[in-house]
């Protein structure tokens, strides 16, 4: 079986995640997409998240009527932070028949050279790239590499930081979210500060 890991903090998970991974799932080779909720980004500061298993339940919620996207909280289980290169190699481990991909859009690509371990990740899996809009130059220096696989999916340019900005604010921001997720984030009043 074929599992493309989706990789995010998820904070919180929004219809473009969905638009993104169901796009790919459906017109890729991919059999499954784990939705990787990631406890911390080594790029990003831990204190503008909400609580791991608050964003591995709203991913739940999110992708309960997606039977080919499931969540996954197997970085829960690694020590912190964590790196993409650990996480693939565990789950190699875990889950010897299966074969892992990643997902990731065009923006985490032109950073690749950056993260862990990069060159293993290339030479040991395949990447699948979305497009994302961007207004800096052109920098893909791994564009043309055998392992990526640029993904014609629709450019979806929605950000959880957004989403966060526009609650605090107190703006309608429903049809962004998949319903229950919108539900559960009002109800605990979540990004309100």
């Amino acid at each position: 079986m074929k599992i493309g890991l989706y990789f995010g903090t998820f904070n919180p998970m929004h219809v473009g995640h969905l638009i993104i991974a169901n796009h790919i799932v459906e017109h890729t080779d991919l059999d499954q997409i784990w939705m990787v909720v990631t406890p911390h980004n080594p790029l990003k500061k831990k204190s503008t998240l909400l609580d791991d298993y608050h964003r591995l339940h709203m991913v739940h919620l999110a992708t309960e009527n997606y039977p080919k996207i499931k969540p996954s909280d197997i970085e829960f289980k690694l020590p912190q932070p964590n790196y993409t290169i650990n996480t693939l190699v565990y789950l190699e481990e875990k889950y010897a028949n299966y074969e892992f991909a990643l997902i990731m859009g065009e923006d985490n690509l032109k950073s690749l050279h950056k993260w862990k371990n990069y060159e293993m990740i290339l030479k040991n899996y395949n990447l699948y790239v979305y497009p994302r809009v961007s207004t800096e130059a052109e920098n893909l220096e791994f564009k043309d590499h055998p392992k990526i696989k640029m993904v014609d999916a629709p450019v979806v340019e929605i950000s959880s930081t957004f989403i966060r900005d526009c609650i605090k604010d107190g703006k309608n921001i429903r049809p962004l979210l998949p319903t229950k997720v919108w539900e559960y984030i009002d109800h605990n009043l979540f990004y309100k500060k």
